[in-house]
């Protein structure tokens, strides 16, 4: 069974830095597309980053310049570092997996992310 564990999440200042990470376990990990995305109170959920298997990436306009996306297959973990993080920031964050075998997607639980002004 596939699950995804996220961590890193928390309350900061505009302006500050955090990196969440989610480790990926149950299957390999090599073969899933990986992404977060993120939901803020009364909005739908959207995609801020994602990599490919083959270590692609694509950024969501608003943060692009600010968060980087990584992956390392050896700790089946993926990263989000965020800089220059602003209110706007403010939304639980998820980390997605792809299989690129099954097209089948899996949810981490979410952590929360507080950019106050």
């Amino acid at each position: 069974q596939v699950q995804l564990v996220e961590s890193g999440g928390g309350l900061l200042q505009a302006g500050g830095s955090l990196r969440l990470s989610c480790v990926v376990s149950g299957s390999i990990f090599r073969n899933f597309a990986l992404g977060w995305y993120r939901q803020a109170p009364g909005k739908q959920r959207e995609a801020v980053a994602q990599i490919s298997s083959e270590d692609a990436t694509t950024y969501e306009d608003s943060v692009k310049g600010r968060f980087t996306i990584s992956r390392d297959n050896a700790k089946k973990t993926v990263y989000l570092q965020m800089n220059s993080l602003k209110p706007e920031d403010t939304a639980v964050y998820y980390c997605r997996a792809l299989s690129i075998i099954t097209n089948r997607a899996y949810w981490g639980q979410g952590t929360q992310v507080t950019v106050s002004s």
